[in-house]
């Protein structure tokens, strides 16, 4: 690159964004800073001269990391240093990938690399939507073939009023958070979540969204004219159509055969046994074609018969109608000793979900670098075995999928959680099958398994996926309810929609397409919301409604409030009272400075005995209760009695007895326990207590019939 600075800065949302490349890392073929607020993203491509050999896709690698630095901290650990990504690292590496990986030609296999360091954080502005823009600008100051540049905004929405990149504290009271992507001309990517947002409201987020990107779009063309480059040159690679033509004509009607095969284990094989057929007659008619040449004519002639099935044929692989669901069953209560557990089928694609309900001791903590919360007691996790595919694989670290998913399906939930249950709750989708959308699945799994555990959810949640074929031309297009895998990898869109019956909570769109026609994100939409329907009316047939009682395994939670200035006393000395309490009892006891007091136990026993401990120590004297107190201290005037730990009260000697005594030592000394009823707490919380007015409340009670206390001797 040029040693020249240059910089374009935009508004956006009435928020600037600047763009600065010339500065640092001249080295790489494209590199820039980002900047909105104090929170800057750096951004570095660099690429392989020649093509990869011996490889049918593009190899693009997007890396997001943020340092600790950029807060001004230190990371924790022995070593003090980064070391692997984190969750929120690789899923904004995810998502920067996603928008740009279709604006590359098809067919070109050069190595791009594209490394994103957030540098500064001013912990208000997010810097996910910075990475995506850094990510096309930078690759637009290169010589890579590139039909962007992209712009990205993060749309939320409070009081009904949408918001352009909302700040940190903004995304908290919104109850939207649309993450968009899109070219100049159409949209292509969004993700997040929200709470309930209808269709409707959903489509003008977005194309308020599309309106918001136009400056973002124009800065990095300015930025690369700057730099004195020329216009971007741009060309497909496109499939021999001589070799594609003659393995039409060897195996065309073959492999629509086979794909019309419903299972997909059957249809594989049969798929199979047509690709090693075209081979031998294929290399026969062509020598010189090499291995590599005949799996991508292969997987070209696989694309090309499955959408001339779809868009001129109208039949599906499997052959469905286009808006059907695949065949669906579903159980709870499937594993006897855990929380709660669940089984959703949809067709071939399985997933168990397991729900475990901890205390606040199992929250999640986040490492909340760049801002946000910094723990959260609701999770999911995803797990995705190669088993579930019929593959042996290897088993090691979770994978970026398994994240992305796994975080998909959680932000669904989580808006239907309970806002006051006091809970930390886990959930696990261990998919035991995949044909197509485990994600969602997941959502409906996750549903089931949180009722069959008792989790007062506001709403049940469901989750579809709706695909799209599209003719070379651009002229003709279906769209297809709940994809198979193989609709996935031969069509041109993967857009995922999870909610309730009254809106969306959760959405993840991927496309192959270089944007999407605005009446088809539409026509997507209503397709999603139709299937949800059904998918949430076979929810509620297998579990109808909130288990009333939670299982018997999971711990039990009793809530008590006591006085704020009682919180010393109950945590003692050095935590001597608490540390005493759960040792004793074996329950987990919290404390909030508020004064709520939540404990955790897995016995009726240790619960009652833990809360009765509490209740002594904190509790504060009512008046109107008969306490059965010790006497502390004698006075001419009266005697000190302790009816709670550490709380004493006066009983004045006018209100030891009946008839009137000359000494208080007639009735008591110290040391005795005696029984006295609270008349009164005054402004300062001295307690006044009566001998005589216990005694005849309780004689009352015996001449009633009722169960009176034995008298202390």
């Amino acid at each position: 690159m040029s040693s020249e600075i240059h910089s374009v800065e935009v508004d956006v949302g009435g928020k600037k964004v600047k763009f600065e490349s010339g500065l640092m890392a001249r080295q790489a073929e494209g590199s820039l800073t980002v900047q909105m607020g104090e929170t800057i993203v750096f951004s570095a491509v660099t690429t392989t001269k020649t093509p990869r050999v011996g490889v049918d896709y593009f190899p693009l690698q997007v890396e997001y990391r943020e340092k600790f630095y950029a807060a001004g901290r230190f990371p924790g650990g022995y070593f003090k240093r980064e070391t692997r990504p984190s969750e929120r690292e690789i899923l904004i590496a995810r998502m920067t990938d996603r928008p740009l990986r279709p604006l590359f030609p098809d067919g070109y296999r050069n190595d791009v690399q594209i490394v994103n360091h957030m540098l500064c954080t001013d912990q208000e502005h997010e810097s996910d939507i910075l990475s995506i823009n850094a990510a096309s600008a930078s690759v637009m100051l290169t010589d890579i073939p590139y039909a962007g540049p992209i712009g990205a905004v993060r749309v939320g929405r409070i009081n009904g009023k949408f918001i352009l990149n909302p700040t940190m504290k903004e995304i908290e009271l919104s109850d939207l958070n649309l993450i968009y992507a899109g070219t100049k001309e159409l949209p292509l990517m969004i993700e997040g979540a929200a709470h309930e947002i209808t269709e409707a409201d959903m489509l003008a987020a977005m194309r308020l969204a599309h309106e918001a990107i136009q400056p973002l779009i124009q800065a990095q063309h300015e930025l690369r004219r700057l730099f004195g480059k020329p216009a971007k040159i741009f060309a497909d690679v496109p499939v021999d159509q001589t070799h594609l033509a003659k393995a039409r004509e060897l195996a065309g009607k073959d492999l629509e055969a086979a794909l019309m095969i419903n299972g997909k284990l059957e249809r594989q094989d049969a798929v199979i046994a047509v690709k090693d057929a075209l081979k031998v007659k294929i290399v026969a008619a062509f020598p010189e074609m090499s291995t590599e040449q005949f799996f991508q004519l292969f997987d070209a002639l696989e694309i090309d018969a499955t959408r001339d099935m779809v868009l001129t044929k109208h039949h599906r692989i499997g052959g469905r109608g286009m808006e059907d669901l695949r065949e669906l069953s579903g159980r709870v209560s499937l594993l006897p000793r855990t929380h709660g557990s669940s089984l959703f089928t949809r067709g071939e694609t399985q997933a168990m979900a397991i729900v475990t309900l901890g205390t606040s001791k199992d929250v999640q903590e986040m490492d909340a670098l760049a801002g946000g919360p910094s723990e959260k007691n609701f999770f999911l996790h995803y797990n995705f075995p190669p088993f579930s595919v019929g593959e042996v694989g290897r088993l090691g670290f979770t994978g970026r999928r398994e994240i992305g998913h796994g975080a998909l399906a959680e932000r669904s939930i989580a808006p239907m959680m309970p806002k006051d249950f006091p809970y930390t709750v886990r959930v696990v989708s261990e998919i035991m099958e995949s044909n197509g959308s485990s994600s969602m699945a997941t959502v409906c799994a996750g549903t089931l398994a949180l009722l069959d555990a008792g989790v007062p959810m506001i709403k049940p949640v469901a989750g579809i996926s709706v695909g799209l074929f599209t003719s070379a031309d651009g002229q003709q297009a279906q769209l297809v309810t709940d994809i198979l895998g193989a609709e996935d990898h031969c069509g041109d869109m993967d857009f995922k929609v999870a909610g309730t019956r009254d809106g969306i909570t959760g959405f993840h769109v991927d496309l192959k397409l270089r944007g999407l026609k605005w009446e088809l994100v539409e026509g997507a939409f209503a397709q999603a919301r139709a299937a949800r329907i059904k998918l949430l009316d076979f929810i509620q047939s297998v579990i109808a409604e909130v288990r009333p009682d939670l299982s018997k395994h999971a711990p039990r939670i009793t809530v008590i409030h006591i006085n704020p200035e009682n919180i010393g006393a109950l945590i003692g000395p050095g935590g001597k009272n608490i540390r005493r309490i759960t040792d004793v009892t074996g329950t987990q006891i919290d404390i909030e400075d508020d004064g709520t007091v939540r404990v955790f136990a897995t016995s009726k026993d240790a619960m009652e005995a833990a809360v009765r401990e509490i209740n002594m120590i904190a509790a504060e004297a009512e008046v109107g209760k008969i306490y059965r107190g010790t006497v502390t201290g004698i006075k001419e005037f009266g005697a000190f009695v302790e009816i709670l730990p550490g709380k004493d009260g006066l009983v004045h000697i006018s209100e030891m007895a009946d008839q009137r005594i000359r000494s208080v030592t007639e009735i008591c000394k110290v040391g005795d326990q005696m029984w006295v009823k609270c008349i009164d707490v005054d402004e300062t919380g001295r307690v006044r207590l009566s001998r005589k007015a216990a005694m005849a409340e309780m004689d009352a009670q015996a001449k009633a019939g009722g169960d009176t206390p034995a008298l202390p001797q």
